[in-house]
This record gives structure tokens, sequence and C-alpha cells, in this order.
């Protein structure tokens, strides 16, 4: 009774009445817990449900897979994923080989987690860490590694799992091979992804969102957009149907082919025929498209109707367009903006070398770092001054 009327006043807002229910129980057991900590956590008291975590750890009452998901609700909320890994892979003061046998759920959440909050480096460690340990990856493991995989490209591992996947017979589950598809377009294999998607027997709006994105952003917009008007007539009338992420896809499609009627027309489609309200993500790709057209001044009247604030990645579209075509008037204001609301234009990258990660922002000194990362630089500049590449210093 007492669960119920926690979980019922956390969901109605009441958290202080949740909490005076909570404090009158005597013993508390793990479904007490679970039903405070989740109502914190759902009603925007991120510390609150850490701190909650941490009192029932205390009390030595171990944590299962609901608590873990409101725990990493929490900590996404506060920005620290970190805090999600507190006491969950040691229980009760055990080894990781002492508890890998009710790991898998815990390890499964944690990877998404880490994956989700742009920390794939740690999931694909903490990967690495349950192979160790003896625990074999379920289809859960395997779609969250593979979105850390599409996210640094890290296409070996990404190859490793397809293997593993097909000999235990999971790549035709939905998730799984929706997931490799995703894995390997963004790492550029497109014509593994390809190969993939059209064996295939079912289809889902992330399988086609994946497969439009990655012809989208590797060179074959064209393609793309023919994929958008093969899935809008496939799909009609099923529960499959183009959504917001679709729209990314194809408007990314119109930036790389130049096409900015067409752009224009996907854009105001979304809304006309999907009922798709545009986000900060569609107008970006607009104002990307429009600069890259050198209609900058467009893109900047186009920026002033954005609803919302735009981020650094929609200003960095239009700055770079400036700076392309050295228009120093709509560069100025754009500017005054990234220095009023402080957003600062960075570029993230990874190394793999050996099975280990190693990331670097734009910036960053190398000095520190090993003769390996050193000579993994020396190739990359000299492979892009055989694609002739030349640095645009002047616009340091």
């Amino acid at each position: 009774m007492a669960h119920s009327l926690i979980t019922m006043y956390a969901r109605c807002g009441e958290l202080d009445s949740a909490r005076k229910v909570f404090d009158e129980i005597s013993e508390r057991d793990l479904v007490s817990w679970n039903s405070m900590i989740s109502g914190c956590s759902r009603m925007g008291y991120a510390s609150e449900a850490v701190w909650l975590f941490g009192k029932m750890r205390e009390e030595g009452i171990v944590p299962d897979e609901m608590t873990l998901v409101s725990l990493l609700g929490a900590c996404g909320d506060l920005g620290d994923i970190n805090l999600g890994s507190v006491g969950i892979w040691y229980p009760q003061g055990g080894s990781l080989m002492e508890c890998r046998g009710r790991m898998q759920s815990p390890g499964n959440v944690m990877i998404t987690g880490y994956a989700q909050n742009g920390m794939s480096d740690e999931a694909i460690k903490l990967f690495h860490g349950m192979k160790d340990a003896g625990v074999n990856p379920d289809k859960i493991t395997l779609v969250g590694v593979l979105s850390g995989c599409a996210s640094i490209g890290a296409l070996d591992l990404g190859k490793w799992i397809d293997t593993y996947a097909s000999q235990r017979g999971l790549q035709h589950d939905i998730f799984v091979s929706t997931a490799l598809v995703d894995m390997y377009a963004k790492c550029g294999s497109l014509e593994e992804a390809k190969k993939l998607f059209e064996n295939m027997p079912v289809k889902n709006e992330v399988s086609w969102n994946a497969m439009i994105s990655g012809l989208a952003f590797h060179g074959q917009p064209r393609e793309a957009l023919s994929l958008f008007e093969h899935m809008s007539t496939e799909t009609e009338g099923r529960d499959v149907c183009p959504n917001d992420v679709t729209f990314v896809g194809v408007i990314s499609a119109c930036v790389h082919a130049g096409l900015v009627d067409e752009g224009w027309r996907y854009f105001d489609l979304m809304n006309s025929s999907y009922r798709l309200r545009p986000k900060i993500e569609h107008y970006s790709c607009m104002v990307d498209l429009l600069a890259r057209a050198g209609q900058l001044y467009e893109a900047w009247d186009f920026i002033e109707r954005i609803p919302e604030k735009p981020d650094e990645i929609v200003l960095g579209s239009l700055l770079g367009g400036c700076q392309k075509r050295k228009n120093l008037e709509v560069g100025e204001r754009v500017m005054q903006l990234l220095l009023k609301w402080n957003l600062k234009i960075l570029e993230t990258i990874w190394i793999e070398i050996e099975a280990q990660l190693h990331e670097f922002l734009a910036g960053d000194d190398l000095q520190c770092h090993s003769l390996e990362i050193h000579q993994v630089f020396d190739l990359l500049n000299e492979e892009m001054k055989r694609e002739g590449y030349i640095p645009k210093v002047d616009c340091l």
C-alpha cells in the first residue's frame, strides 16, 4: 500500500507527501526505494534522487535495473553520467567477477546511458570489461555498443559485433540489424549498410532513417532523396512513416547536393503533410543549405525567425559561409551572437590505436601524447595534402 501511495503522490507532483509516506515506512525494501527514487527523478529532483540512491546503498539494499534506469535519468539531468556508475559494479563490496551473474542488465543500462550521453568511449570500455568478466552480450548490449561505435567511427569493433550477431542468430533482429545499418552507414561503409538494409525482412522508421542519413552524409545525397521517396510510397498506410529524424537526413541531402529549392520544399512538407514541427536541427540544416549557396542574408533572416535561440551549430554554419564568401557584415552579426550567448564552436576527433580510443578537441595540445598519436596526425596531414586540402589560416 505504501509503495502505491508513494508512486501516486509522485506522479501527481506531490513529492512532499510521497516523502512523508516514505519516511514513515519502518523497514524499507527495494520497492520502497525504487518508488521514491523514480518519483524524484521523474519530477526533476535529480540531486534528491542521487542522494536517495546513496542512502539506499548505505542501508545495504542492492539496486536492480529499475533503480539504475531512474538513477541514469537523474544523472543525465545533472549532466554527470559518471555518477550513475557509483556502487553499481561492486554491490556490497564484492568484486566484478563475483557480481557478473547479475551484471548484464545493469551493464546494458550503463552502456546505453553512456552511448546516449555522448560518452561512447566509456560505453566501449565497459563492453570490453563485461566480456573480460565472462558476460555474454545479448541483443540489448549489442545495440548499445553499436550506437557508441557509430558515434566515433569504431568500425573494427562494429565488424566484430556483426560477426558475433551472425553467429548467434541475432543479425536479423530488427533492433540489432538497424543498429548495424546505422553503424556501417556512419562509418562510411555504405555498401555493407545497403546490403544489410536490403536484406532486412522488416524495417521501421529508424531503419529507413539510418540508411537515408548514411547516404546523405557520405556523398550520395540524390540516392538519399530517392530512398526517401521510396519510403514515402512503400510505407503509405502503414505504421511506419517519416518522422523528424527522417527530415534531418533529407534536408541534409539537399545541403550536400546544393538543392536549395528542394530543401525548402521538404522543410515545408514536414508540417503540411506530416504535421511535424521543425526543431533546431532542421533550422540548422536550412541555414547550412542557404549559407553554402551564398544566400547569407536569407540565412540571417531565417535565423531571426527561428522560434528558439539558435545554437553554436546554426551560427557556425552561417559563420563558415560568411568566411567563404568574405561577407564581413553578416559575419560580424553572427560573432556578436556567439559572444552574447558565450557559445563556442568546437570540433572533436577520435583516434583508435590498438583498441584504445583517444579523444581530442580542436586546439588541444599534443605535446603530452605518445609518438603513435603524433604519427597518426602526421599521416592524416599527409593524406589531406594529397587530397588537395589547404588549411584556411586566414579564418583563424
